[in-house]
Formats: structure tokens, C-alpha cells, sequence
């Protein structure tokens, strides 16, 4: 189990440290649970009730939310600082350099030092894998692609060719980057679509987190591309040739079709679908299962469809969705009743 001393913790975050500098912390937890020996913080004023409340032995809080016999380390923003602090308190397992005697490389593949190749890892021919790299159980990497220093792939990863990772990406376990994206002609003949070969690739940039199971389909002719910073969660698709700009989050279970341009600083919620050949502007922020039909030129929050509400309610509402025509049609008529008999009045 780590531990760290107040002392320590302020020094590695620096934070102003106001109590005992020697109080030892050996986990991190929420107010509500928070035991002796862990460290808690308050990133919610609406909480301060539950910090004169909490067990626990020192507190991350900004300067003004101080309560009398606790120990504090004093922040501006104290979740960011929690952010900070988990790092040192991470125990996934750390991978030790050198290549598993099952993993098969090819001969013309450039390995960079310190990498850590584990068990039954395929790397294909040309591959170019920088520095500090680490590489889990049965990742596949394909001819050409390219990975730049400290990427860090989990078990069962899959990069078809031709894929650009720069540097710091943390790419989670079953994602596939460079499938081919959806891409078919019709045609006459008895199987009715002739399919478009993929000639793009995919180009991912420094400090890209990826989660589980997400998939990114290469370009059909130019690259799709997701730029620095940007963080994208589980079972998310992002289809051919879209662009994704800096620092820009997207929750679970978001589709994105082909060839959507994403600005920078966005946020998509879960669920969120975005239609194909659209640009959204920098800046914009889009709620839950918002569904984005068409170009966002202002930056803003957005959002679309309906509430929960009890389902007796939700099928009554349905039903005069499918009536809204009829209704808008009758209120025309009626608005040209009034205007005619306004004017007769006259």
C-alpha cells in the first residue's frame, strides 16, 4: 500500500499545507466514506456541510472553505488537484522493459528503448515504435504505422496500417483504429453494393486517451485525424475522414459519421449522434443524446429531444407528435379567420 506525508503530498502538488505535516495518507477517498489515515476534497461549496462532517484526515479545499482542527492542503482548484494526487496513488501494475518471447516482430520494425513488448504481440513490417513504448498482450500492429514516445497500448488493441499515434496517447483495451470506413457504391450487379476501398489512414496526435472497445475508421482518401489533447471514452465510433480538434471530450456510445469536422474545446455527452459532412465550430457543447443534424456556427451549449417522463405521459405526447401537421395547419386556418374578421370589424 502507498503512503505519502502531508509534507510530501504539498510539496509533490504545490499546495500550501496547513496542519500537521507529518500525518500520514495512505488512500484517497469521497467525504461521505473517508476514513482515518485518507485524504479527501471539496470541489462542491454545496458540500461543506459534509467536510464538517467527514472522518477524514486531511482535506484538499480551497483557501476559504478551511474549518477549525483538520488538516488542509489549500487549492484554487481542488479537483484538479484531486486529479493530480491520483497519480500518486495509482497501483495498476507497472510493465518492466523487454520483448515476451511470444511476441512476433518483423525484422524491418524499429523498437525504441526501454519498450515493453508483452506476450503474443504481432507488429508488422516498417512498424516504428518510439521510446518508454508499452504494448499488452495480443495487441496487432500493422505494417506502417508509426508510434511516437510513452504510448502506452493495453491487451487486445488492433492498429491496421497505416496509423500515426504521436506522443503520451493511452490507448485502452479492444479499440481498433484504421478499420475501413464505411464506404459503398450501389450497383446493378446481384450484390447490390461495390465497396470503396480505403486508401487513407489515421493520424492521432500527442496526449490522446482512447477508451475501451472505440473504433476509428480510416480515411477514404485523406487521413482522419484526431488532434492533441483530445480524450474520447468507450464505445465510441468515429467514422472516415472526420477531424477532431484540440482538447475536445467525447462521452460514451457517441457515433460520429464520415466526414464531420470537430472544432476545438467541444464536449459531446453520451449518445450524442452527429450526421455526416458537417462542420461544428470551436467551443461547443452538446447534451446527452442530442442529435446534431446539421453545420454548428456559434459556439454553445445544445441540446435535443425529449425528458424522462412516466410513460403514460411519454405515450399521450407521441401520439400528438404525429398530430403536430394537423394542429399547425388548423391554427393557420384560424389565424386567417381572425385576421379576416379583424378587417371586417374595421
Amino acid at each position: 500500500m502507498k503512503s505519502y506525508r502531508l509534507a510530501e503530498i504539498a510539496q509533490q502538488l504545490g499546495l500550501v499545507l496547513v496542519g500537521d505535516a507529518e500525518q500520514v495518507i495512505h488512500g484517497i477517498a469521497p467525504l461521505e466514506t473517508a476514513v482515518a489515515g485518507e485524504i479527501s476534497f471539496l470541489a462542491d461549496s454545496k458540500l461543506v456541510k459534509a467536510l464538517a462532517d467527514s472522518q477524514a484526515s486531511a482535506f484538499i479545499v480551497k483557501p476559504d472553505h478551511t474549518i477549525a482542527k483538520a488538516n488542509y492542503l489549500l487549492s484554487d482548484n481542488p479537483y484538479l488537484s484531486f486529479a493530480q494526487l491520483s497519480a500518486l496513488f495509482n497501483d495498476a501494475p507497472q510493465a518492466l522493459a523487454g520483448i515476451h518471447a511470444s511476441a512476433v516482430i518483423a525484422k524491418s520494425a524499429s523498437i525504441g528503448a526501454n519498450a515493453s513488448i508483452a506476450a503474443n504481440v504481432v507488429i508488422g513490417e516498417h512498424v516504428v515504435i518510439g521510446n518508454n513504448c508499452i504494448i499488452e498482450a495480443n495487441t496487432v500492429i500493422s505494417d506502417r504505422c508509426v508510434l511516437g514516445d510513452n504510448n502506452h497500448l493495453h491487451a487486445n488493441v488492433t492498429l491496421y496500417h497505416n496509423v500515426i499515434i504521436g506522443d503520451d496517447a493511452n490507448i485502452h483495451s479492444g479499440t481498433v483504429l484504421g478499420s475501413d470506413g464505411f464506404g459503398f457504391a450501389p450497383s446493378s450487379a446481384q450484390y447490390k453494393w461495390q465497396k470503396i476501398y480505403q486508401l487513407g489512414g489515421v493520424r492521432i496526435g500527442n496526449n490522446v486517451e482512447i477508451g475501451a472497445n472505440t473504433c476509428i475508421d480510416r480515411g477514404a482518401l485523406a487521413d482522419t485525424i484526431i488532434h492533441d489533447g483530445v480524450i474520447i471514452d468507450n464505445l465510441v465510433h468515429i467514422a472516415h475522414n472526420c477531424e477532431i480538434g484540440k482538447n475536445t471530450a467525447i462521452a460514451a456510445c457517441v457515433g460520429v459519421a464520415g466526414s464531420v469536422n470537430i472544432g476545438e474545446n467541444c464536449t459531446f455527452a453520451g449518445k450524442v449522434g452527429v450526421n455526416g459532412h458537417i462542420t461544428i465550430a470551436d467551443n461547443s457543447h452538446f447534451a446527452g443524446m442530442t442529435v446534431v443534424t446539421g453545420n454548428v456556427k456559434e459556439p454553445g451549449t445544445y441540446a435535443t429531444g425529449t425528458a424522462m417522463m412516466p410513460i403514460k405521459a411519454w405515450r399521450k405526447s407521441a401520439v400528438r407528435f404525429t398530430q403536430l401537421d394537423k394542429m399547425h395547419d388548423r391554427v393557420k386556418k384560424l389565424e386567417k379567420i381572425l385576421e379576416e374578421n379583424s378587417s371586417l370589424s374595421e
